[in-house]
């Protein structure tokens, strides 16, 4: 019978709790300044227009990203709230430390990470 991988030891768990509640502040900090700018009406002289509209495209993907990156911070705080923070969701083997320090919303290990980029044909954790 296999053993059920561990979570990191609480002091961790605290650790990338706090981490990761200081990103989900940032982000959604950056979002809300995001979303002032995009919503203020100013008259735009017909030559500023072109620019003004690839300004309001690059925010509203920025926007997009930051979402995601928000969804993938919630998720990892789900996660933390109910003892799988840190373990692989495809091997279940744990995540090195390593990995969760650089990424602490990863949800995978790197090979498998790199598995499910190469099967998806893009990276959505980076």
């Amino acid at each position: 019978m296999a053993r059920k991988p561990q979570p990191p030891p609480a002091k961790q768990s605290s650790m990338y709790r706090q981490i990761l509640l200081d990103m989900k502040d940032s982000a959604l900090a950056g979002l809300g300044a995001k979303a002032q700018v995009l919503t203020k009406t100013e008259r735009i002289c017909e030559e500023d227009q072109a620019q003004y509209s690839l300004e309001e495209a690059v925010s509203l993907r920025l926007n997009g990203i930051e979402y995601s990156q928000l969804q993938q911070i919630q998720e990892a705080l789900d996660r933390l709230q109910i003892g799988d923070f840190g373990i692989c969701l495809s091997c279940d083997e744990p995540i090195p430390a390593k990995r969760l320090q650089a990424l602490p919303w990863a949800r995978y290990c790197v090979p498998c990470q790199e598995r499910v980029a190469a099967d998806s044909g893009r990276d959505d954790e980076d």
